[in-house]
């Protein structure tokens, strides 16, 4: 629980830090006072004030960050103080102002994701399993073994690849095509007929309905223990099992109940080590288990998941960085407009419990996955504040663009103030139903 709360609160607050940097740099370029720049909330535990006059400060909460800049001009200040008045700028420059926040995470994206394309990053192949029975998969012709190499006509180098171009057509519905090489190296090309999905998180992963899922891992085995029945056989870390008991394929389960329900009996396998089949016996010795014999041979299993390393040069990231961060803005909104016409579940909502939960988990996978998770959510974060809410940023681009097309006049106080109201009684609201639907997938 504290690893997955310090993992939630180092993304959090670096992202909404990095939100109000880009707020500061654009500010204090346009000769604006800013007071304090503080890292977190509440009760300030360190601050240092810096030859401008802005206080650095650091506080006790460390979840996210502010700055305070000079909104007004005071009572009789001089022409230089009114103009260092967030106020007094002009409207280009307000709306610079405010733009830069959302567009310094949407710009942390696109650096995160060119740095882990750059850096290269092990991903799963996108290896598939044998679809269900009537899945559109099925019916298209996709079998055991397929590797996608293309969806629609891009190429993808694994299955996180193929989940991310396969996300929108599985959600919408329609036509899709996907390039893949079969286990001879032969390709084809098969369309899939995909009904529309609601992306209801009680429905279940959106493509396994489709039929497309990862091949299950197959068995590697880790260490072999010195005197183990394993070691008596010939078997080595690395081993692949391929057949047990003449079962093709078999997963860590199938394997363990084979070896249990053989203790003191040969046991055939089939296994591969570097490129060569192999076939061999291995004796289990019989343990006293629970009341009764089972059969055990000593070995540390591991899964055997066919991986990629997904790499490419300085340039080609920084597009790759650019194109994602993008697509997954635009395929954001596209989201977030098919929720208001219900076309989309809004149990997919999230809020700052599950946000936690998956910093833990990415944290804990490594941190590759943990920067991934960062990238996603600094995304979500530049979006989510471009929204034309009041309470916003997108809310105060709204007023100005309001305010451009009344040839400068802004709006009354009245009418600004009673627009915040109901923009921060949408923001109230979206978060009860982000916290309601945390708390409905922890207990349910």
């Amino acid at each position: 629980m504290l690893f997955t709360l310090l993992a939630f609160a180092l993304a959090l607050g670096l992202l909404i830090t990095f939100h109000e940097l880009g707020h500061y740099a654009v500010a204090r370029g346009f000769g604006v006072h800013i007071h304090r720049f503080s890292v977190g909330f509440g009760p300030v535990l360190l601050s240092r004030r810096d030859a401008h006059g802005t206080e650095w400060a650091l506080s006790a909460i460390p979840l996210g960050g502010y700055v305070k800049m000079q909104d007004g001009p005071r009572d009789h200040a001089d022409p230089k103080a009114r103009r260092q008045a967030f106020n007094t700028q002009s409207l280009p420059r307000r709306t610079a102002i405010v733009l830069a926040g959302p567009l310094a995470n949407l710009l942390l994206a696109a650096i995160l994701y060119a740095g882990l394309t750059a850096w290269g990053v092990h991903e799963p192949v996108a290896l598939l399993g044998a679809p269900q029975v009537d899945t559109p998969a099925a019916v298209a012709g996709v079998r055991t073994g397929d590797i996608i190499e293309a969806v629609d006509q891009q190429a993808v180098a694994s299955w996180p690849q193929a989940r991310w171009r396969l996300t929108e057509p599985v959600a919408t519905g329609g036509e899709v095509q996907l390039l893949l090489r079969a286990p001879s190296g032969a390709t084809r090309t098969v369309h899939l007929h995909l009904p529309a999905h609601s992306l209801d998180p009680d429905l279940g992963d959106p493509l396994l309905a489709a039929g497309l899922q990862l091949r299950p891992p197959g068995v590697m085995l880790g260490d072999v223990m010195p005197g183990s029945a394993a070691e008596r056989a010939g078997l080595q870390r690395g081993d692949k099992i391929r057949a047990v008991a003449g079962l093709e394929d078999p997963d860590p389960g199938t394997l363990v109940e084979q070896v249990k329900a053989h203790p003191g009996q040969p046991l055939p396998l089939s296994i591969q080590r570097d490129d060569v089949r192999l076939t061999m016996q291995v004796t289990p010795d019989a343990v006293a288990e629970h009341d009764t014999t089972a059969g055990r041979i000593g070995v540390i299993l591991q899964a055997d998941l066919p991986m990629v390393m997904v790499r490419q040069g300085p340039l080609e990231s920084v597009v790759t960085g650019l194109t994602r961060t993008l697509d997954m803005s635009w395929v954001s909104l596209r989201m977030m407009a098919r929720m208001l016409t219900g076309d989309l579940s809004v149990k997919n909502v999230s809020g700052p419990v599950t946000i936690a939960e998956y910093a833990g988990q990415s944290a804990r996978i490594g941190l590759a996955s943990y920067l991934n998770f960062m990238a996603l959510i600094s995304v979500s974060l530049g979006v989510l504040n471009l929204l034309p809410i009041p309470m916003l940023d997108g809310g105060h681009l709204l007023l100005y663009g309001i305010e451009a097309l009344r040839g400068g006049r802004p709006l009354s106080t009245q009418v600004r103030d009673m627009l915040h109201r109901v923009g921060l009684s949408l923001v109230l609201g979206l978060m009860t139903l982000a916290l309601f639907n945390d708390f409905h997938r922890l207990f349910s």
